[in-house]
């Protein structure tokens, strides 16, 4: 029993560190902008080597918007809306260029192919905007107001380098089209690069893997250690149900945590510290615990007292710990109501369980007490040294 306990100790302890390294995986470029603006949710975009930032805000049905391409200064690139088809023609575009030595933003509607580029407003109403270059990529600043107040709108950008009049000129009708994706800044989804690019997803995935994992699967396993072993038909099934919980607990935690790293790194000026700092010392913990079935002494051991203290005092923690952070995650993420009130439910079943097993439980012990009381005379000697739930531990 010593060597399996090792062996899932080990498997405990190294494959979240295989798994926290893919989750670490970069699909949209880390990025910093003048002024120090910054964006919630970002997407690399396959075409152009180019990428698109945003903050949408849902009390006013507006989005703050940076297009980044990679271009020579000499092109000029366009990044646009397009309310009722896929394509740049019915776009409203922002287009930025160089001329006579600077930056220059105009907004044009492209009503057909070969229009003539020219500074004028867009369907849809645009409260700031503006454009940079530096280190050889164009980005456009823009805050607007979404057509007809939907989150998902196709997005249009393109490039290209033939002026007229100083102003953009149409690029040549080749086949080299317009790139575009059906995006939505609510969710971060797009029809062309799927789900899995955008940060918002990640967040979400983040924030799944560490409901179940630490909110979930670690208390369920603390409540098959308390309560299942002193029932002795579960003897030893009760310690293996409880090794499996915890490791697989600890497994998607620590990759759930490894992604929630990753996230933090790439939001730049943004922090959520007290969220942050909860989830660095779950991990400490988590793994305290998994040393703690490296160093479990056995039953009979002198020092076995002290092990368990330690090892119920560091699992507890993490238990009340983790319940805390992941509702600091919910105040994050902000979902749909129903997904917090599923995990209330979950928890407040556990919850429940765990009063009705303490109870029965309890039950149990008294009446195996008065048995040995019964049998070994009136000294009140039993096999249970006066911690009558832990007699197994």
């Amino acid at each position: 029993m010593a060597s399996n306990t090792r062996l899932l100790a080990f498997c405990c302890f190294f494959l979240p560190f295989l798994l926290s390294s893919s989750a670490q995986a970069q699909d949209c470029n880390s990025e910093t902008f003048s002024s120090n603006k910054l964006y919630s949710t970002c997407t690399s975009l396959s075409d152009l080597a180019s990428t698109i930032h945003w903050t949408y805000h849902s009390t006013n049905g507006t989005v703050d918007v940076a297009y980044r391409i990679t271009q020579s200064s000499s092109d000029w690139v366009s990044w646009a809306i397009n309310p009722t088809s896929t394509g740049m023609i019915g776009a409203d575009a922002f287009l930025a260029y160089h001329s006579a030595g600077t930056v220059q933003i105009i907004t044009s509607p492209l009503s057909s192919y070969g229009v003539t580029i020219a500074n004028d407003s867009l369907a849809f109403t645009v409260y700031e905007m503006s454009a940079d270059y530096s280190n050889g990529a164009y980005t456009i600043y823009a805050t607007l107001q979404l057509p007809n107040n939907s989150t998902t709108q196709n997005t249009v950008w393109q490039a290209g380098s033939s002026f007229s009049n100083g102003l953009p000129s149409a690029h040549p009708n080749t086949g080299n089209g317009a790139q575009n994706i059906n995006l939505d800044f609510l969710s971060g989804q797009s029809a062309s690069t799927g789900s899995g690019s955008s940060t918002l997803h990640r967040r979400n995935i983040h924030g799944v893997l560490c409901a179940i994992s630490w909110g979930v699967l670690l208390p369920l396993g603390v409540i098959i250690a308390r309560y299942l072993k002193v029932f002795k038909s579960m003897d030893p099934a009760w310690f293996y149900l409880h090794i499996i919980c915890q490791c697989s607990g600890y497994i998607l935690g620590v990759a759930g945590w490894g992604l929630g790293i990753k996230l933090g790194s790439e939001s730049k000026g943004i922090t959520f510290h007290s969220h942050r700092n909860l989830g660095i010392t779950l991990f400490a913990f988590a793994t305290l615990q998994v040393f703690a079935l490296l160093l479990r002494p056995h039953k009979t051991n002198k020092y076995r007292f002290y092990w368990n203290i330690y090892h119920y005092a560091v699992g507890y923690s993490v238990i009340v710990l983790s319940i805390i952070n992941i509702f600091k995650g919910f105040d994050i993420l902000e979902p749909e109501k129903k997904w917090k009130h599923a995990y209330i439910g979950i928890i407040a079943t556990l919850g429940g369980l765990a009063v009705l097993l303490e109870a029965a439980t309890w039950a149990i012990v008294l009446q195996r007490r008065s048995e040995e009381k019964s049998h070994h005379g009136a000294n009140g000697t039993n096999g249970y040294g006066g911690r009558p739930l832990q007699q197994y531990a």
